[in-house]
C-alpha cells in the first residue's frame, strides 16, 4: 500500500499540470467545450492517475524482476543460443503489452492493421534485444552499432521516399518512441543489468546501458519495410476522436481493451510459467509477488486505456482542431505544454537523479531538468511550426540524430549509453494520449487530411530525440569543464614556488 501511494503521487504529479492547463484554457474564448466534456475529461484524468500507478506499480513489481530473473538465469545457464531466443521472444510479448503502442495503434488502423503493426513493432523489439545482448556478451561498443544501425535506418528511409510512400515516415519514426515506455523500460533495462552482472567484467555498469537505445531502432526499421511492403488503399481516414461515441458505446470500449489487455499479458505470463518450470524455478515467495505484480498492471492498463479513449484523445484532438485557428497560440501553447509533460514525468526525476550520481555532480538534477524542459517544449513548438508549414519531418530528424551520434565520439561512453536509453524517457504516457491527438488536430484544422499522416504524426519521435542531445551536451560541458580545472591546477602547480605548493596541498587537503 505504501508504494501504492507513492505510485498515485507520482502519476497525480502527472497528470495535474495537463489537466489544469485544459481547464483553464476551457475558462477563455479560445476554446468552447461543453459542461459534458468538460466533466468527462475531469473524471478520466482521475482514473487515468490511477491507471497509471497501477501499471507503474505492476512494472515494477513483475516486469523488472522477470527481466533480471530471466538476464541471471539464462546467462548462468551458459547456453547463450537459448539466451538469445528467451530475449526474442520476451521482446515481441513486453512490446505488445505496451500501453503507449496500443494507443499509436488504434490512430492509424485507418491506413494499417492496428493488429499487424503491434506485431510488427514487437518483432523489431525483439530482434534489436537480441543483438543489444550480443552486444553485452561480445563487448561490442555502442556508439559503433548506433552509427551502424541509423545509417541503415536512413537507408530504407532514403528506399521509403523513392517509393512514394513518405507520408510514413513520421509513423515509423514514432513507432520508436512510443515502444519504450513503461511495460517495456523496466524489463529491458533490468535484463540489461542481469546480464551485465553476471557476466561481470571492467566496464559491466557500461555494458547494462544500452538495450533501450537499440531497441528503439528496432521499430523504425520493422514499420518502414512494412510500409514498402504496404498495398492497397492507404488514404488515411482521421479515427472518430468524439467524445459522444466514446460515451454512447463506453461497454464496447471497456470490452475491447479489457480483450486486448488479456491477450496481451496471457502470452507474457504463459512464456514466463515455461521458463519458470524449465529454467528459473524462482521460490514461491517471489511468484506470487510477480503474480500479484502481473494483476496490478492488468487493471492499470484497463484504467489507463479507457481513460484515454473516452477523455483525453477527444479534448487533445479538439483542443488541437480550435488552437489552430489562432498559429501563434498554437505554437505557444505547444511550448508550454512540452516543458509541463516533461517535468512532470516521473522518469524523467529518476533519470536525473541517475546522471547526477553517475557523474559525480558534473551534470546535476536542476541543469537536467532545465535543459529536458526546454528541449521538449521546443520540440512540441517546432512540431507546431512543420504541421503550420507542411514540410518533412527529415529537416529536424536528420541535422538531430546527426549532432546525437556526432557527439557520442567527444562524450564519455557512458553519457551516450544513458543518452540514447533516454529517448523513450521522455515520451511518456501522457505524448501519445494527449499531444499526439493534439497534433492530429490542429493538422485537420491547417492542412488537408490526406497531409495528416506526414504532418500530424512524429511528435512522439521529436520528443524522444531530445534527451539524445540534450544529455551528451550537458556530459560534453561537464568533460570541458573537468579538463579546463585540472589546467588551471596543473598552471599553479608549475608556475609555483616551493612554499606556494605545499601550502595549495594543504588548502586542497582541507577542502579549500
Amino acid at each position: 500500500m505504501k508504494q501504492l501511494l507513492i505510485k498515485l503521487r507520482e502519476a497525480f504529479i502527472s497528470v495535474l499540470p495537463v489537466a489544469a492547463i485544459v481547464l483553464i484554457l476551457a475558462a477563455t474564448p479560445l476554446t468552447d467545450f461543453s459542461s459534458t466534456e468538460l466533466i468527462t475529461f475531469s473524471v478520466s484524468a482521475v482514473f487515468l492517475v490511477i491507471g497509471i500507478a497501477l501499471f507503474n506499480l505492476g512494472a515494477d513489481l513483475a516486469m523488472t524482476p522477470m527481466g533480471s530473473h530471466v538476464g541471471v538465469g539464462l546467462t548462468k545457464s551458459k547456453k547463450l543460443t537459448v539466451l538469445l531466443i528467451v530475449c526474442f521472444v520476451m521482446g515481441i510479448l513486453i512490446t505488445v503489452a505496451e500501453p503507449d503502442l496500443s494507443v499509436l495503434a488504434d490512430q492509424v488502423r485507418a491506413v494499417m492493421n492496428n493488429i499487424v503493426l503491434i506485431v510488427t513493432v514487437g518483432v523489431g523489439v525483439g530482434l534489436f534485444l537480441l543483438i543489444a545482448v550480443l552486444k553485452i556478451v561480445l563487448r561490442r561498443d555502442l556508439s559503433a552499432l548506433l552509427l551502424f544501425f541509423y545509417m541503415v535506418l536512413f537507408a530504407i528511409c532514403a528506399l521509403l521516399i523513392e517509393s512514394g510512400k513518405n507520408d510514413f515516415l513520421a509513423m515509423s519514426f514514432d513507432s520508436g518512441g512510443v515502444t519504450t515506455g513503461p511495460i517495456t523500460v523496466p524489463f529491458i533495462m533490468a535484463l540489461g543489468v542481469g546480464i551485465s552482472t553476471t557476466i561481470g567484467g571492467r566496464n559491466s555498469n557500461e555494458n547494462s546501458f544500452g538495450l533501450v537505445a537499440l531497441c528503439s531502432i528496432g521499430p523504425i526499421i520493422a514499420v518502414m519495410i512494412l510500409s514498402l511492403a504496404a498495398t492497397g488503399d492507404l488514404t488515411y481516414t482521421i479515427p472518430d476522436y468524439s467524445m459522444s461515441s466514446a460515451l454512447g458505446g463506453f461497454g464496447n470500449v471497456i470490452g475491447e481493451t479489457v480483450l486486448e489487455v488479456l491477450r496481451a499479458l496471457a502470452l507474457i505470463v504463459l512464456f514466463f510459467v515455461i521458463l519458470q518450470l524449465t529454467v528459473l524455478k524462482l521460490p514461491k515467495p517471489e511468484i506470487v509477488r510477480i503474480v500479484i505484480g502481473i494483476a496490478y498492471t492488468f487493471v492499470g492498463l484497463i484504467v489507463f486505456l479507457t481513460a484515454v479513449k473516452i477523455g483525453f484523445m477527444p479534448i487533445g484532438f479538439k483542443l488541437g482542431t480550435q488552437l489552430a485557428d489562432n498559429k501563434i497560440v498554437l505554437v505557444v501553447f505547444g511550448l508550454v505544454i512540452g516543458m509541463v509533460v516533461v517535468l512532470a514525468e516521473p522518469a524523467i526525476h529518476v533519470l536525473n537523479k541517475q546522471v547526477e550520481e553517475i557523474t559525480g555532480g558534473g551534470v546535476t538534477k536542476k541543469e537536467m531538468l532545465i535543459a529536458l524542459c526546454i528541449g521538449v517544449g521546443l520540440s512540441i513548438a517546432l512540431s507546431m511550426i512543420r504541421i503550420i508549414y507542411g514540410f518533412s519531418i527529415l529537416y529536424y530528424l536528420i541535422p538531430g540524430y546527426c549532432l546525437s551520434l556526432g557527439l557520442s565520439f567527444f562524450v564519455p561512453k557512458l553519457y551516450t549509453a544513458i543518452a540514447f536509453d533516454s529517448g523513450g524517457v521522455a515520451s511518456g504516457p501522457l505524448t501519445s494520449s494527449f499531444i499526439l491527438p493534439l497534433a492530429v488536430g490542429a493538422c485537420s484544422s491547417v492542412a488537408d487530411e490526406g497531409s495528416i499522416l506526414s504532418l500530424g504524426f512524429g511528435i512522439v519521435a521529436m520528443v524522444a530525440m531530445i534527451p539524445l542531445i540534450t544529455i551528451q551536451l550537458l556530459g560534453f560541458k561537464a568533460v570541458m569543464s573537468a579538463k579546463a580545472r585540472n589546467r588551471i591546477t596543473m598552471k599553479r602547480i608549475l608556475s609555483a614556488d616551493d612554499e606556494q605548493i605545499i601550502n595549495f596541498a594543504w588548502e586542497s587537503d582541507n577542502g579549500k
